[in-house]
C-alpha cells in the first residue's frame, strides 16, 4: 500500500456491477473514437511526425485510461497495474509508463464507506477494545490501512481493511480490462492475452484473500525470527476476518527518506545485501516469494544501537512456486554465471522459456539477454562488468544503466517471431527481482553479490 500523501478522501465507490460496466463501456466508446480520428489523421502525416503522434497517441491513452481506473479503484485498477508489468512485453513503452503509476497514485476512501466491513468482521465487543483512526495512512486499489490502538495495553496496531464489492468484480474487472486495452489498440489482436488473465486472476484472488495473506505473514515471521535484519509484523487474529486484517504498527523510515539515503555506505550497504539475500532465499530455498516489489512494503527501522532493520510489510502478493520450476530456474541462473550455454539451455526449456529447436539466432539473444542480466554477479570473472562499473566495494549499483540495457534487448527480442509471453511464473518473479535490483540503486551501493548467490544456488541444489 502506498501512502495516500494528503490526497482528498474519495466519498464514494462504484462498486455495483452496472456502475462499473457503464463506467469501463464509456472508456471504451471514448477509446475507440479516438483511435478512429487518430488513424484518419495519419493517413496525411510523414513518417517520422507519424511515429512521434503514435507515442503522443498511446501515452494519452494510457494516461486516460489510468485516471478513470484510478476513480474505479478495486480490482480493475489493480488488473490495470498488473498489467502493466505484462505490458512491457507486448504494449507500447508509452503505455506501460503510465500503467505503472497506478501502482504509485491512489486517493483512499471516506471512513464511512469502509467502516461498514469493520462492523460486518468484527463483533462489537472486539471493536470496543480498539481506538481506530479514522484518517488512513495507507491507500491502494483494494483496500487502505488505519492506524489502531488496543486500550487495554496501548498496543500500537494497523488495520488494513479490504474494500467492499472488490472481491466480487474480479473476474469482469480483469476481463473488462483487457477488452479496453485491446479497443485501445494497445494490445496487438493476435495476441493470445489468455495466460495473462489467468494469472492477473489468480493473483488478484490471493491478494483478496486476507486469510492467505495472514499465514503467509505468519510464515515469514517463522522464518526470520531469529534473523536482526528483517522485522515483520505479528498478525492479531482476534481483531481480523476475511476483509480485515490487524497486525502490529512497526515503526520506520521510507527506503526513499533522506534519513536512510544519508546513512553511511557500510549501513545502505548492509540494507542492499538484506534486500538481495531475502529474495534470493525466498525463491530458491524457501520457494515462495513476495512478488510485490512496492517501496511502500518496505520500511527501514533505524535503531538508536546496531545496524539498520528491514521491516517488510503486506504480504498479500506472497506466491508459492513448484520444485520443478525452481530448479529450472536455478539451471538458467547457474547456466550463466558459469556461462555454461548448455545448463542455461536446458533450464529455459525444462520451464518451457525455450525450445532447441528455435533458430540459433534465437537461442543466441537469449543467451546474450541472460548474461546481461547476471552482470552484478561476474565481478572477478573474465565476463566481468565494464571497468566503469567497478568500484571500491565492488559493483556500482548506482551508476549502472543495466535496466536499460535489458530492456533493450528485451524490446528486440519480442520482434522475433519465436518470441512469446514468458511462462506466468516468470512475470512475477522478474517483478520482484526487479524491485530488489532498484533499491540497490536508489540506496546507491556498491558490493560484490557473487559469493552470495553461488551460495544459495549450492545450497538449493
Amino acid at each position: 500500500m502506498s501512502e495516500n500523501g494528503g490526497k482528498p478522501s474519495i466519498r464514494r465507490l462504484k462498486t455495483r456491477p452496472r456502475d462499473r460496466n457503464w463506467a469501463m463501456t464509456r472508456m471504451g466508446l471514448s477509446a475507440g473514437a479516438h483511435f478512429a480520428a487518430h488513424t484518419m489523421g495519419n493517413l496525411f502525416r510523414s513518417g517520422d511526425d507519424r511515429d512521434e503522434r503514435n507515442r503522443e497517441f498511446f501515452r494519452h491513452q494510457a494516461q486516460v485510461l489510468a485516471d478513470q481506473l484510478g476513480e474505479l479503484k478495486g480490482s480493475v485498477m489493480k488488473a490495470g497495474q498488473m498489467l502493466s508489468l505484462y505490458g512491457q512485453y507486448f504494449l507500447p513503452p508509452e503505455a506501460v509508463e503510465v500503467l505503472s503509476s497506478l501502482q504509485d497514485d491512489t486517493a483512499p476512501v471516506d471512513w464511512s464507506f469502509v467502516r461498514p466491513v469493520v462492523e460486518q468482521q468484527l463483533s462489537a465487543e472486539r471493536r470496543a477494545e480498539l481506538e481506530i483512526d479514522e484518517r488512513p495512512i495507507a491507500a491502494a486499489s483494494l483496500g487502505q490501512a488505519h492506524r489502531a490502538r488496543r486500550k487495554s495495553d496501548g498496543q500500537e496496531l494497523v488495520v488494513k481493511i479490504q474494500y467492499p464489492g472488490v472481491a466480487d468484480a474480479i473476474d469482469s474487472d480483469v476481463k473488462t480490462i483487457v477488452r479496453l486495452l485491446w479497443v485501445s489498440k494497445m494490445v496487438p489482436r493476435e495476441l493470445s492475452m489468455d495466460p495473462v488473465i489467468a494469472e492477473v486472476r489468480d493473483m488478484l484472488r490471493r491478494e483478496v484473500d486476507y486469510e492467505h495473506e495472514a499465514r503467509a505473514t505468519r510464515t515469514f515471521a517463522d522464518k526470520l525470527a531469529d534473523d536482526a535484519r528483517f522485522v515483520v509484523p505479528t498478525v492479531l487474529p482476534e481483531y481480523s476476518g476475511s476483509s480485515v486484517l490487524t497486525m502490529s504498527y512497526e515503526h520506520g523510515e521510507p527506503l526513499r527518506s533522506k534519513r536512510v539515503l544519508s546513512l553511511p555506505h557500510e549501513q545502505r550497504e548492509g540494507l542492499g545485501r538484506s534486500l538481495i539475500w531475502l529474495f534470493l532465499h525466498e525463491f530458491f530455498n524457501w520457494h515462495m516469494v513476495q512478488t510485490d516489489p512496492h517501496f511502500g512494503n518496505y520500511r527501514v527501522r533505524l535503531p538508536k544501537d546496531g545496524p539498520p532493520q528491514l521491516v517488510l510489510l503486506d504480504f498479500g502478493a506472497t506466491r508459492h512456486f513448484s520444485s520443478a520450476f525452481v530448479a529450472g530456474y536455478r539451471d538458467i541462473v547457474a547456466g550463466a554465471v558459469e556461462r555454461d550455454r548448455e545448463r542455461l539451455l536446458t533450464g529455459a526449456e525444462s520451464i518451457g522459456l525455450m525450445s532447441r529447436r528455435f533458430p540459433r539466432e534465437t537461442l543466441d539473444a537469449f543467451e546474450t539477454l541472460c548474461h546481461t542480466i547476471v552482470e552484478p554477479f561476474m565481478i572477478g570473472t573474465d565476463q566481468g562488468p565494464p571497468q566503469e562499473l567497478i568500484g571500491d566495494h565492488g559493483y556500482r549499483f548506482g551508476a549502472t544503466d543495466l535496466p536499460r540495457r535489458v530492456t533493450n534487448l528485451m524490446s528486440r527480442a519480442a520482434l522475433s517471431r519465436y518470441f512469446r509471453i514468458p511462462p506466468r511464473e516468470i512475470v512475477f518473479l522478474h517483478r520482484r527481482m526487479a524491485g530488489a535490483f532498484i533499491a540497490q540503486s536508489v540506496l546507491d551501493v556498491e558490493w560484490n553479490p557473487r559469493d552470495m548467490l553461488l551460495e544459495v544456488l549450492a545450497e538449493g541444489a
